[in-house]
């Protein structure tokens, strides 16, 4: 439940945050501000995967957790070789720091959880 609630949180804060971005000021930062949209769907996503529950919605949770790990590991560290690929942040920005490095810790914590609570119903 707590993975749901903090998945939760996440959409409404990458959702919100970006569409108030790309409403006002697209063209300042176009790809953080793209990101930070499709952050907030793969996020969506999960939660909706979380709450639908079963093995498919499990394992569909799972291939998007590591996705989004990826997605974050990649930004972060992009964010950090080149700054000026990024006029303003992302969700992702410096595995994101902005959103107390919840976006790098909930993946990992999200994939243990489902793979635990696959072989426990196994």
């Amino acid at each position: 439940m707590l993975l749901v609630w903090l998945y939760g949180v996440m959409v409404v804060g990458a959702v919100s945050r970006s569409a108030v971005q790309i409403a006002t000021e697209f063209d300042k930062a176009p790809l953080a501000y793209s990101l930070s949209a499709a952050a907030g769907l793969v996020y969506g996503f999960i939660t909706y995967s979380l709450v639908r529950g079963g093995e498919r919605a499990r394992r569909a949770a799972l291939v998007c957790c590591a996705a989004e790990l990826a997605g974050v590991l990649t930004v972060g560290t992009w964010t950090l070789a080149d700054p000026s690929a990024f006029p303003d942040a992302t969700v992702w920005s410096d595995y994101g720091m902005g959103y107390l490095f919840i976006p790098v810790l909930l993946p990992v914590t999200a994939m243990f959880w489902l793979r635990r609570s696959r072989t426990a119903t196994s």
